[in-house]
């Protein structure tokens, strides 16, 4: 008795190219999503750097001085900085420090679509107006 040779049908082959197409259209989606998240979360990671770096410097190498201002960080970050008295309802007595709240954006992207991480912090500085503490 002769064995006939059997093989794959062209419908099977090509239902097979198709289930393999399918994968790897799947898989190449997911590796551009991959690609895009950990873009941004290295912009965000520079904005973050760009902002403490801002902040650690104010009050010391940048005075600190009530309003507002503007600038950049080089090509793709600019930064917005509001500075104002804090206001609280029970500002502590002879006190010889002022606090400023201190407000910073830090922008980047294009103008259509703008990322930008806002940071806000209190800033003491010494009121060289009221007299020291004496000690205890």
């Amino acid at each position: 008795m002769k064995r006939r040779a059997r093989g794959f049908s062209l419908l099977e082959v090509i239902s097979a190219i198709l289930l393999l197409a399918l994968a790897f259209a799947a898989l190449l989606h997911v590796a551009g999503a991959s690609l895009h998240l950990a873009d941004q979360s290295g912009q965000i990671s520079r904005a973050d750097m760009w902002a403490q770096a801002k902040l650690d410097a104010l009050g010391v190498a940048d005075p600190l001085v009530v309003g507002e201002s503007d600038g950049d960080f080089g090509r793709d970050y600019r930064w917005h900085l509001r500075v104002a008295p804090w206001q609280d309802d029970h500002p502590p007595v002879d006190s010889p420090l002022t606090l400023y709240r201190v407000d910073l954006d830090v922008r980047w992207g294009s103008k259509r679509r703008p990322h930008t991480l806002r940071y806000t912090t209190l800033r003491a500085i010494e009121d060289r107006a009221s007299p020291a503490r004496s000690p205890r």
